[in-house]
């Protein structure tokens, strides 16, 4: 029987299974949380004009007017309509999540998820605080951008790492987390303490004592603490110029993704008030794209 020949150059441009495995599972995994974005747009709470009023209009508070008057406008035109645009907003959340779930779609999954966040981002989260020096215990610099740069990385592509451009947002991103921690309203004696206590709010009472832990054990000593958190966002930014460090400052990254989300009181998401988990899973899942061999091809 006549045996088909190989080059070796055709075995070596073939993307290793596992690697496309692991690309496919993060995609899998944003999907996961654009549809638990779609069932919390689904709750009763979303369909009132207190999620105007609670939700969108306090997140212009403190930005200046080319940043608030686009988050007004769009608050009044919900306001005169909210069960109809509310729905809208959820259906195209689940349709983004559905993208992910069919390979066909995928790319365009990761486009909608780019510019759903970025129009999320301007409208919904008034830029996640960056102009108003919000902390990222509190989900600087809000949690949908970071679903764009998690798309950006999970587009098919051919590189065999991360690029340069990859490479530096990511450490642009956790020294601006870092630097933020460190503005005197983040660092003041009881700030860190009062942000894990407010976490405790509304949760039901098995999460309470996390927060309230936290709460105790850090009171009076915020600038300690930012200075602490500053530090080790530094380490998890810069670990990654080195390949030996890579591993490390990633996990580094997880755990301070982790220590982020129980800050922000696990989203909210048991209050029936939030709109996403926010910012801390998202670290935490953006980390896994960085990480060594898992995404061969991923690139910016």
């Amino acid at each position: 029987m006549a045996q088909l020949a190989v080059s070796p150059t055709q075995v070596l441009d073939q993307p290793a299974a596992p690697q496309r495995s692991a690309r496919r599972q993060l995609q899998l995994a944003l999907g996961v949380v654009w549809l638990l974005d779609a069932v919390l747009q689904f709750q009763p709470y979303m369909f009132t004009r207190q999620f105007v009023s609670g939700t969108i209009l306090p997140a212009a508070v403190g930005d200046p007017a080319l940043v608030t008057r686009p988050i007004e406008w769009a608050a009044q035109l919900m306001a005169a309509h909210i069960a109809v645009w509310n729905t809208l907003f959820a259906l195209i959340q689940l349709a983004i999540a559905a993208g992910f779930f069919h390979r066909r779609a995928v790319r365009l999954a990761l486009a909608a998820s780019i510019a759903w966040s970025v129009f999320v981002w301007l409208f919904g989260e008034g830029l996640g605080g960056i102009l108003t020096g919000a902390s990222p215990l509190a989900g600087l610099p809000g949690a949908v951008v970071i679903y764009a740069l998690i798309a950006v990385l999970l587009w098919p592509a051919g590189q065999e790492r991360p690029g340069t451009a990859a490479r530096l947002g990511w450490m642009a991103l956790w020294a601006a987390l870092g630097c933020y921690q460190l503005l005197p309203a983040n660092r003041a004696p009881s700030a860190v303490s009062a942000t894990f206590a407010m976490s405790a709010a509304g949760e039901p009472a098995w999460l309470r004592p996390v927060g309230a832990g936290l709460a105790g054990l850090l009171a009076g000593h915020g600038l300690a603490a930012s200075v602490l958190i500053w530090a080790a966002c530094c380490a998890a930014g810069l670990g990654i110029a080195s390949a030996r460090l890579t591993r490390p400052a990633l996990v580094l990254a997880g755990l301070l993704g982790l220590l982020f989300w129980v800050a922000e009181g696990f989203g909210g998401i048991a209050t029936g008030q939030a709109t996403d988990p926010n910012s801390g899973p998202l670290l935490i899942l953006l980390a896994f794209c960085y990480w060594p061999g898992l995404l061969a091809d991923a690139v910016v």
